[in-house]
């Protein structure tokens, strides 16, 4: 075993890397359809290659490493954590904020019965809550602490075994409660519930021209004959689905287009529209033709926009289609995402900050309601590394900054530090695109690495004292988990369904949300039958991913003693 001796003082980052990549490999494996996620197979790998030798990863690296995650987490949540401090979604914040108000609650009181240490009490509500960010911001709080090195080792080698032992149980408890439990606990049925949301959110509007959906796109020419003298507004109303004309060719020569524009016999319009309706207008205008001159200056485009408008925030697609007025005349919506899943499309969804919508129309109409909405998404961005960098650097000063209570000293720490950069410069770019760049693929890639290569770190050095302390309270901190995992579901559930009076089906995509578990939101839409669980997720997800985060220096202040 010379050459493992030879490579752990030679080249830690070796087995760095190695617990990276083999952790994240692992944590892709399904077993009937479950997989354990790339952070707890991470920690797991380490902890077991952290037994072959002494392996020592500066702690400048893990700093630098966490800050870039914590980072991206507030950069991502930030456009839509501040746009959540309104009126519209009160209820889904006060759920997030009771979840995690609850689930502190219970681990505080676990620290107590069992005499928990600092870093086995922030472990354990790291696993049980599932939030890794946790893990950073309680080992900050305790690197505060002034404490010796072979104190402040054991209490982050405690840290680690906590989530270890907690964070798979936690992560399947969440999967299973929220179709299965919660709709139980609610007294209803997940399927029929969803299909009464998706018959009163299309109920009210069914068939108003304001609703954006559209199935095919596309242009055609034609000839004016039953329509000689027909205005343009009473021509695309007879057409419906929002049809529109978008050119007038009279004579050879373009004419402007209007609503009370008047049609002639002989004139040639190009008509953009969805396919249904299109495919239906020759008799209500004449004949189609080819026009090759019209249909060639024809530009449509389709567009991502991520939606930066905090005026757009908690409200439906119908009242911003009112709002939009002529402004969306030929602009269709294609898509709507959020957190990467398809969201259902009807004039009663609610659009919110951090969506993103697919466009499609005109490309001289669709910039216009693009910079209405938000910030095109161009896949030719590159980061804008001094805006990171900067933002970054600023939160980690920002978290020195620090207050005695009592004999503790309480403070930020550099990863409360970076979130609330992350979170102020995010918002700063929802407000100005032109301020900086930060990619969606550049945000997972360095939340991946920066997570990973700090997780890898944490069980690489303090893999025997994580083991150790795994093999003497592994069977007790995971019974505590479970309790404390249940507890702010349960009471989560019957606060939202009795106090709020939100929907059930709204419930149970907040509750994965607030527990900040995406796949927990694809098992109750399998449930379902539908994908309206995910309309819940949104709020919850960008509140909790700070509670849940700041949770860390707090149990570390409430449950220290000198």
């Amino acid at each position: 075993m010379m050459w493992v001796h030879h490579i752990a003082r030679s080249a830690p980052e070796i087995f760095l890397l190695a617990s990276i990549a083999i952790g994240t490999w692992l944590g892709r494996v399904r077993i009937h359809g479950f997989a354990l996620g790339a952070t707890a197979c991470i920690l797991l790998v380490s902890i077991v290659l952290g037994q072959l030798d002494t392996i020592a990863i500066p702690s400048i690296l893990r700093s630098i490493f966490f800050g870039f995650f914590v980072f991206t987490i507030g950069y991502r949540s930030g456009p839509e954590f501040f746009a959540s401090l309104s009126f519209r979604t009160l209820n889904q914040v006060a759920l997030s904020l009771f979840i995690g108000a609850s689930g502190l609650v219970a681990i505080l009181f676990f620290a107590h019965l069992l005499a928990l240490d600092p870093g086995t009490t922030a472990g354990l509500g790291a696993g049980a809550l599932t939030q890794s960010s946790m893990i950073g911001t309680a080992v900050g709080a305790l690197a505060q602490l002034g404490l010796s090195p072979d104190v402040f080792n054991q209490l982050q080698a405690n840290v680690a075994a906590g989530y270890a032992v907690t964070y798979i149980s936690g992560y399947i408890l969440v999967l299973l409660f929220v179709p299965f439990v919660a709709p139980l606990l609610m007294g209803v049925n997940l399927r029929d519930e969803a299909a009464k949301l998706e018959a009163s959110m299309a109920g009210e509007h069914g068939a108003a021209p304001i609703n954006l959906a559209y199935h095919k796109f596309q242009f055609r020419a034609f000839r004016v004959s039953a329509a000689n003298g027909c205005l343009v507004h009473d021509i695309e109303q007879q057409i419906g689905r929002r049809t529109v004309i978008e050119r007038i060719s009279r004579s050879g020569q373009d004419i402007p287009v209007g609503p009370d524009t008047a049609l002639k016999s002989g004139d040639e319009i190009l008509v953009a529209g969805p396919s249904s309706a299109i495919v239906a207008v020759s008799a209500t205008i004449g004949p189609e033709i080819e026009a090759q001159e019209l249909l060639s200056n024809a530009s449509g485009r389709v567009i991502d926009v991520y939606v930066t408008s905090a005026r757009l925030h908690g409200r439906t697609l119908a009242d911003i289609a009112a709002d939009l007025g002529g402004r969306a005349r030929g602009v269709f919506l294609n898509k709507l995402t959020r957190q990467g899943r398809e969201v259902p499309l009807s004039p009663e969804t609610r659009i919110y900050v951090s969506d993103v919508m697919t466009l499609v129309g005109i490309a001289k109409d669709i910039e216009t309601v693009a910079a209405s909405v938000g910030e095109i998404i161009r896949a030719s961005d590159r980061t804008d590394v001094a805006f990171v960098i900067v933002g970054l650097a600023i939160g980690l000063l920002f978290g020195l900054a620090s207050f005695t209570a009592g004999s503790v000293p309480l403070t930020l720490g550099g990863a409360g530090g970076a979130l609330i950069a992350g979170l102020v410069w995010g918002w700063l770019h929802s407000r100005r695109p032109t301020l900086g760049s930060y990619p969606a693929a550049a945000q997972q890639t360095l939340s991946d690495i920066g997570l990973g290569a700090f997780i890898a770190a944490i069980g690489l050095t303090n893999g025997p004292a994580a083991l150790a302390a795994i093999q003497s309270h592994g069977l007790v901190l995971l019974g505590a988990g479970i309790v404390v995992t249940l507890t702010p579901m349960v009471l989560g559930t019957i606060f939202a369904h009795r106090v709020l009076h939100m929907n059930p089906v709204i419930i149970c995509g907040a509750l994965a949300g607030a527990m900040t578990v995406d796949a927990a939101v694809s098992g109750a839409c399998e449930v379902a039958k539908s994908q309206t669980p995910v309309l819940g997720v949104a709020v919850p997800y960008a509140m909790s991913n700070v509670v849940l985060t700041v949770l860390g220096p707090i149990i570390v202040a409430l449950t220290f003693t000198a």
